[in-house]
């Protein structure tokens, strides 16, 4: 069974994408309304627990989502990271490859 986390400061958005995946039979594992928030819930998601996938809002107050992929990099952690966005920013999607995320989705 996949995995996931859930990353956005929108908690509306957060339920609808998890009632969607969970109609899929994916299980979402934790949620964060920002970078910090996901990044303590990995941290302790370490080893077996770990996520499959988390899937990643950029923009977000405090802490968004380059921050956490930034993070992730520095870290070396290997979790897969998809982007979600509303915002068709080439260079804002651009940035978050280069910085870890493994694809994105409009």
């Amino acid at each position: 069974m996949t995995r996931v986390i859930l990353v956005d400061d929108q908690t509306l958005v957060r339920q609808g994408i998890r009632t969607l995946l969970e109609i899929g039979g994916i299980t979402v594992m934790a949620e964060a309304g920002d970078g910090a928030q996901a990044l303590k819930i990995l941290e302790e998601a370490r080893g077996p627990e770990a996520p499959d996938v988390v899937l990643l809002d950029l923009r977000m107050p405090r802490y968004d989502g380059l921050w956490l992929l930034r993070k992730l990099q520095d870290a070396g952690w290997e979790v897969p990271v998809l982007v979600l966005t509303t915002f068709d920013d080439d260079a804002l999607v651009l940035e978050a490859l280069r910085a870890g995320a493994r694809g994105y989705m409009l």
